[in-house]
């Protein structure tokens, strides 16, 4: 179970949290070039992608009602963009990326940059191979069912990505976050530093769970860094939807919020380098629409780490912010190079 304490504690803080009656307007998603969907799940994943991105317009293209997804169009890396954030669990990626391409026509390949926990198999040499706090991971395919059907990652996206990993710069020092999404620089603050240097693993399977049980988990608009509906840098500007705050807040009623706060991933004995519970929903969508895919899952919990806490959430609120920044930094090395 991953990240879903988390979001109920944070949703339950910021259930009072007052919205305008106002919405963003709807814009047109027929683009005149191609362009990469960039997905995370939550905003604290989202945050530096988008602070590097010249936006075209700080307001959202949205999808249709109820669901009333949200897109930013922009530059990143010299290179024409579509970021949005799936939201948490298989269900929203799934949901969030069919209509990325109900309302964009010329997505050119999808790009998944968010956080995990850790896993190990046995890499190319046979020998096991430990996913460590920080690294980040570029898995060649994806399950969701125990192994039955594997969404897969491009080969041609992993092979820019095998070259350019060595040259991507991963940080082994805690940095900030930012959790009221007050986008401030808290400025320096002493962080946790690791006794090695995060690395790039690259092949491996990944696994996709679902711990809400087929529901759809919600998010809040301007509800923070984890349990907001927009990333950070768009949080302030962005006019308020109204009727998505209310479906956020009956998401919280919903018996199958709960449900997901006590349910386990099924186990198969499979061997895994992460674990997460988004990136085979986005796969599988980009494998049927026939459009190439990658998913770059930076490590935040699961393993030792210097300050030896209990894993799960313990890790997850000290290094997410860590492992959101060292996906990111893949993120644009891959966006830069791929063509």
């Amino acid at each position: 179970m991953r990240r879903i304490a988390v979001l109920m504690a944070t949703m339950t803080l910021l259930g009072g949290v007052p919205v305008a009656a106002l919405a963003a307007g709807s814009a047109s998603g027929v683009c005149t070039q191609p362009r990469l969907l960039v997905l995370s799940a939550f905003p604290a994943e989202m945050g530096k992608i988008m602070k590097a991105t010249k936006l075209d317009n700080i307001e959202p293209i949205r999808s249709a009602p109820p669901a009333s997804k949200e897109f930013w169009t922009g530059t990143l890396e010299t290179k024409l963009v579509i970021l949005a954030l799936s939201g948490i669990g298989p269900v929203n990626a799934t949901d969030t990326t069919t209509a990325a391409f109900t309302v964009f026509n010329c997505i050119s390949g999808v790009v998944f940059s968010g956080v995990a926990g850790a896993g190990v198999d046995h890499g190319a040499g046979g020998g096991p191979r430990q996913s460590r706090i920080g690294d980040v991971t570029v898995p060649d395919r994806w399950t969701m069912d125990g192994g039955a059907t594997w969404p897969t990652a491009d080969p041609r996206m992993l092979t820019t990505a095998a070259a350019v990993a060595g040259s991507v710069s991963l940080q082994n020092t805690t940095p900030v976050g930012d959790r009221a999404c007050a986008c401030v620089d808290a400025g320096t603050v002493p962080g946790v530093i690791f006794p090695y240097t995060p690395t790039v693993l690259l092949h491996g399977d990944g696994s996709t769970t679902d711990p809400f049980g087929g529901h759809a988990a919600p998010c809040l608009q301007h509800g923070g860094d984890l349990a907001g509906c927009e990333p950070c840098p768009a949080a302030l500007g962005t006019s308020p939807d109204p009727q998505r705050f209310l479906s956020g807040m009956e998401g919280v009623a919903d018996p199958g919020f709960f449900t997901g706060l006590i349910s386990q991933g099924s186990g198969s004995g499979h061997e895994f380098i992460e674990f997460d519970e988004e990136t085979g929903a986005a796969a599988a969508v980009a494998n049927s629409k026939g459009v190439p895919f990658i998913g770059f899952r930076a490590i935040s919990d699961g393993t030792a780490d210097p300050l030896m806490l209990p894993g799960f959430p313990s890790q997850f609120f000290v290094y997410t912010q860590l492992a959101a920044d060292n996906a990111a930094a893949m993120t644009f090395a891959f966006v830069n190079a791929w063509s």
